[in-house]
């Protein structure tokens, strides 16, 4: 009878240690999983801050429509800036023309700005066009993208009724995570 209860105290023991063992691995799992999202770096700034208020700017989309400031005054509006020859805005335009097609208001709360000359960027309007006002650029610092403060490609922007950049990236979910949920 002896042997079963030191048997049995033993495992009580075994047991108890155990449940210290878990709740500290537990713990280290905590203090690493919420290290790794202090670290998480952000977004790179390609335009201008979250905040900021849009410059003014006037533009003809390709369509000889005239855009400009007063644009934003309708609602939110999803901006997208790419480039001739950037691969990475080649590789997320089919992600920003999906969010685009969703996006509430549709193509007037959609503006895209593409930056290069009419024949170098024929594929990037086609698929722009029937989901966003397009605006052309042939050279870097135009109005548009001086407006936006534009400094890499591709960015992204969600600009509010007010005209402020309310999130920015070069992601199309850096523009859409942390600002106004549509």
């Amino acid at each position: 009878m002896s042997i079963l209860i030191a048997v049995t105290a033993l495992l009580a023991v075994l047991c108890v240690f155990n449940i210290f063992l878990t709740v500290g691995v537990i713990r280290r799992l905590r203090d690493k999983t919420a290290a790794a999202e202090r670290a998480r770096p952000e977004p790179p700034k390609v335009m201008m801050p979250n905040g900021s208020p849009v410059g003014t700017f006037t533009a003809s989309t390709v369509d000889e429509e005239q855009v400009g400031t007063a644009v934003f005054a309708g609602g939110p509006t999803l901006v997208g800036v790419f480039a001739h020859g950037c691969t990475s805005c080649d590789e997320r335009l089919p992600e920003f023309v999906t969010t685009a097609q969703n996006f509430p208001g549709g193509r007037d709360r959609v503006l895209a700005l593409v930056i290069g000359s009419a024949e170098d960027v024929v594929d990037k309007r086609a698929a722009l066009a029937p989901v966003a006002k397009v605006v052309l650029e042939e050279r870097p610092g135009g109005p548009f993208a001086t407006a936006f403060q534009v400094k890499g490609y591709p960015a992204f922007a969600l600009v509010d009724a007010e005209g402020l950049v309310k999130s920015s990236g070069t992601l199309v979910e850096h523009a859409m995570s942390p600002a106004i949920r549509v």
